[in-house]
């Protein structure tokens, strides 16, 4: 499957949008979690984001 590809230890980046606007950021991905359909991102300032599939826009 696609989404669980993204689990392995590789530098990813997610373009989403939040509340209209569209954002960009890289990082590692932390976990995937299907029943709430959100996805972890540690960016490089350590901080971690989670974001609803739904929104993500483009996954490079």
């Amino acid at each position: 499957m696609f989404l669980r590809s993204l689990i392995k230890n590789k530098l990813v980046t997610i373009n989403y949008y939040k509340e209209g606007t569209l954002y960009k950021c890289t990082g590692h991905v932390q976990g995937l979690n299907l029943a709430e359909q959100t996805l972890s991102l540690k960016d490089q300032q350590e901080k971690i984001l989670s974001i609803r599939l739904s929104k993500i826009m483009k996954i490079s």
